[in-house]
């Protein structure tokens, strides 16, 4: 037999004794049917198979004993689920809220990320609890530009569908579109919107009005409140905007009739607070009574970096979120449905327009808090739900890094000088312009105040203990004395401190970045994981709450009301993104500097 080809059991092995020996009492037991006791003593190999035996057993008990408390925790703690699906859908009672990161592009966390190491001593690993739950980006443009308005961004969240900058829940054929708030509350969920702007900005306006222009901001407060067909829809509104909800027959009214709409909104139903004190009555929620309308500022809550000097008056975005939370879950305990909530952390954009990285990385941070809440709450709670956060676009095409000369620049950007501010550009602008019309003059200077005081209070008070800066040059502090207008002059606070620090700004503007999308749990909003269209961010949020705007879309469509001045159809379509010369100028009206 050729080599290689032996059969498996060679006859001419060798075997031992002990072999023999076991192969004859094999065959005798074989014959007789009878095993011969065995006397010989159990080997290590044996103990050793039993101990494995022993330890997988015990290994898969484990197992299953973790696999029970994990579907356990899946099912009483929505904040890793999010709810259970079926079909495509969620079922059971749910709870959805809606964060608005309004004007927060990736850079603005870099920015806010970088800023809280420096300035708290933290390991480069410590990020902002956002950080830890981003599953994706949204593309945001509008159907009349490339780079959308709040208006446009807020719509395709509120309707799922895409329409013109400027548009308050209307679409370009000029028709309105059903919200996913108003589909919500017809379907039995509670509702609400918390924002740090005026509650009439284009962002809460889209999830409870429809007009034409967002410019329409009375109107807006009389739909907000119920005075629309569909009645009303909002069971709570904590924020800003007062004025356009007094008389102009009043103090503090910006509007531009004799409307009181608080009492408006009293007739129908709503309780009314306007102060830190009645907030405070709230008790965080627990001695709410909706519906509720809450307006703390004439128009917009201050910067975080001022509010907080002034916390006696003005509540912040977490504390509102929490109330609300605590409201909504409260009411709804007996109902089969829960809520929808909107929170907005809307002063961001106003910081980028401002091109304020002070205000611009406190007001993130006060976001990032806000946010940690809610997640907290999802825990908590005994419903299911699940938080969805993205950004309606990016506002001042911000960058980590400037380039301050014509030379090849070092790659630094010094986020330690954000923190010797202690108040922002805004802020520091209103207090020039209130010295220079002696209005609430800080200093209390009876006699005319010379050119020379006025550069000393500008470059002790205003940029020394104002912002930080204490090697001003000359001529910054001659721009802002220069200055009467507290816009213009805001943009120079803010320039003096990025150029600082190195930050770099593109625009005043918004910009068409791709902006980031967080979520309490990748599962519980799997849909939008990866990148996407904004009006896909719109579409689930329906889906989850399994509601139909459609059909409010066509009560509203079957229900004329009035939307505000018609629009122009050449508005509404994109026309104007293509070249028309290098550094064409487009005159707009006023400073340009309109926020939106």
């Amino acid at each position: 037999m050729a080599r290689g080809q032996e059969p498996l059991i060679s006859h001419d092995r060798a075997s031992s004794d002990n072999s023999d020996e076991r192969n004859v009492e094999e065959e005798d037991a074989l014959l007789t049917g009878q095993q011969k006791p065995q006397s010989r003593k159990y080997g290590w190999s044996f103990w050793r198979e039993v101990g494995l035996f022993a330890w997988a057993t015990l290994a898969t008990a484990v197992v299953i004993v973790l696999a029970v408390m994990y579907q356990h925790q899946q099912t009483s703690h929505p904040k890793s689920s999010g709810g259970d699906w079926k079909n495509g859908k969620p079922s059971g009672k749910r709870n959805l809220i809606f964060m608005v990161s309004d004007g927060m592009g990736p850079t603005s966390l870099s920015l806010t990320r970088s800023f809280r190491q420096v300035e708290i001593g933290l390991p480069i690993d410590d990020v902002l609890v956002l950080d830890q739950h981003l599953i994706g980006s949204s593309r945001t443009r509008s159907t009349s530009s490339l780079i959308t308005d709040s208006a446009a961004g807020a719509t395709a969240f509120s309707c799922g569908a895409k329409s013109y900058n400027g548009a308050i829940s209307v679409l370009p054929d000029h028709s309105p579109c059903g919200t996913v708030l108003e589909a919500a509350k017809k379907a039995g969920y509670m509702t609400g919107l918390v924002v740090t702007t005026r509650i009439t900005d284009a962002t809460p306006a889209c999830f409870a009005a429809h007009v034409n222009k967002r410019e329409e901001e009375d109107r807006i407060a009389e739909q907000e409140v119920g005075d629309y067909p569909l009645g009303r829809m909002v069971d709570l509104m904590l924020g800003g905007g007062r004025c356009h909800f007094l008389p102009n027959t009043t103090d503090g009214s910006c509007r531009g009739d004799d409307r009181d709409v608080v009492e408006l909104a009293k007739s129908k139903g709503f309780s009314y607070i306007d102060d830190r004190q009645g907030f405070d009555g709230l008790n965080f929620g627990t001695s709410v009574k909706l519906p509720l309308l809450g307006l703390f500022a004439s128009t917009d809550i201050p910067y975080e970096i001022d509010r907080r000097q002034q916390s006696d008056v003005y509540p912040s975005l977490d504390e509102m979120a929490r109330t609300a939370l605590k409201a909504l879950s409260a009411a709804t305990q007996d109902s089969d449905k829960g809520f929808f909530l909107m929170i907005e952390g809307s002063r961001i954009d106003h910081a980028g327009h401002g091109n304020d990285p002070v205000a611009q990385v406190h007001e993130v941070l006060a976001y990032d808090k806000a946010f940690a809440s809610v997640l907290d709450f999802l825990k908590n709670d005994g419903t299911q739900g699940v938080v969805v956060s993205t950004s309606d676009h990016e506002t001042g095409g911000l960058a980590t890094a400037r380039q301050l000369h014509k030379s090849y620049p070092e790659y630094h950007w010094f986020p330690a000088q954000l923190a010797n501010a202690t108040h922002s550009a805004e802020n520091l602008a209103h207090q020039l312009h209130s010295y220079l019309s002696h209005d609430k003059n800080p200093v209390k200077a009876t006699p005319p105040r010379s050119s020379s005081d006025l550069r000393t209070y500008i470059r002790k008070e205003l940029l020394e203990k104002g912002l930080g800066v204490h090697d001003c040059t000359k001529e910054e502090v001659n721009e802002l004395a220069d200055s009467s207008d507290a816009w213009p002059a805001s943009y120079t606070f803010a320039d003096i401190i990025s150029r600082r620090a190195q930050v770099g700004w593109t625009t005043h503007g918004h910009s068409a970045v791709d902006v980031p999308i967080f979520a309490s749990s990748a599962d519980g909003a799997h849909p939008l994981v990866g990148n996407h269209e904004n009006i896909e961010v719109g579409k689930f949020l329906s889906e989850y709450l399994d509601v139909d705007t459609d059909s409010v879309s066509k009560e509203l469509k079957n229900n004329p009301f009035v939307m505000g001045e018609p629009i122009d159809d050449a508005r509404t379509q994109n026309t104007g993104d293509h070249y028309e010369g290098d550094f064409k100028l487009r005159k707009r009206d006023g400073c340009g500097c309109g926020l939106h």
